[in-house]
């Protein structure tokens, strides 16, 4: 049994997430009182024809300011019931949902005469932080389309029962900017750049010439040897606080070549350890 509370600032995909839930076979419930949540939850466990074995509710800004204070005090109490829960954030740049709701024209929740939607969204990200510093799973979707959303919540929690470590580990650049939901990052910016290299510029580090081009560098494969070593050493400890996802990223430059190498090669390695989903943000 499972209980995901999802939240998030609107635009940011919280309905594409129920949806997908949904048809992983969640019981949803979109906009559900925080009043009502440990009532709940109580339900799914005293249920005896295991109806709610998994179960999502979205909360947001719609709840009373009071009730989204008093979020961290009923998560408390759910866990002191051994009620086993997630909460799951999704959250994106302001100049991305203002350009989500420009483009769908939808009316956000908060808007009135006396708001904007710019004012608006700085309100509801007020209103729920008592929610996103409780998140289990942060994920920021200025950079993901809905589409990408949907495959990263599948990959993210279709092994909801294993109860096992799901490591997302992402190649990004940074002169796109640093990935703000990771919970590591590393910089191998330091290593040999395929880039300089003219005929291997049109390629990725998932094509074979980069490949065997990086694989050939000392300092590579010196940075990949300290990389696992760090990630083996540190993941059980992390595992054992009952974390259930960890996000590494690995960034150089532009995102195409060294960061995506090591995504690669790190996935490789750790399969068979935990659940493991590699993405690259660039490319």
């Amino acid at each position: 049994m499972k209980l995901l509370i999802i939240s998030g600032l609107s635009g940011s995909g919280k309905s594409t997430v129920l949806h997908v839930l949904e048809d992983m076979g969640f019981f949803c419930i979109d906009n559900l009182p925080i009043g009502l949540l440990s009532s709940f939850a109580a339900q799914m466990v005293n249920t005896p024809e295991q109806f709610y074995e998994n179960a999502a509710v979205g909360i947001d800004a719609r709840n009373r300011s009071e009730d989204l204070s008093r979020f961290p005090t009923i998560l408390k109490s759910l866990k002191i019931a051994e009620i086993p829960c997630e909460v799951i954030f999704l959250d994106a740049d302001d100049p991305i949902l203002i350009k989500r709701f420009s483009e769908t024209r939808r009316k956000h929740p908060l808007t009135n005469e006396n708001l904007s939607l710019a004012e608006a969204i700085i309100k509801e990200r007020q209103l729920l932080d008592p929610i996103s510093r409780h998140s289990d799973l942060y994920l920021q979707t200025s950079h993901t389309n809905l589409y990408q959303l949907r495959d990263l919540i599948k990959e993210r929690l279709s092994e909801v029962e294993r109860n096992r470590l799901s490591i997302l580990f992402l190649s990004f650049g940074f002169k796109h900017g640093l990935p703000v939901d990771a919970d590591m990052v590393f910089d191998v910016r330091c290593l040999p750049n395929p880039y300089w290299q003219p005929h291997l510029r049109e390629y990725t580090g998932q094509d074979q010439p980069v490949i065997d081009f990086l694989a050939k560098e000392p300092m590579v494969d010196e940075m990949y040897n300290d990389l696992e070593k760090f990630i083996n050493r540190w993941t059980p400890k992390i595992e054992a606080s009952d974390r259930a996802y960890l996000t590494i990223a690995i960034g150089c430059t532009g995102g195409q070549h060294r960061s995506v190498y090591l995504v690669e090669k790190l996935v490789e390695h750790f399969k068979d350890q935990h659940e493991v989903i590699g993405r690259h943000r660039e490319l």
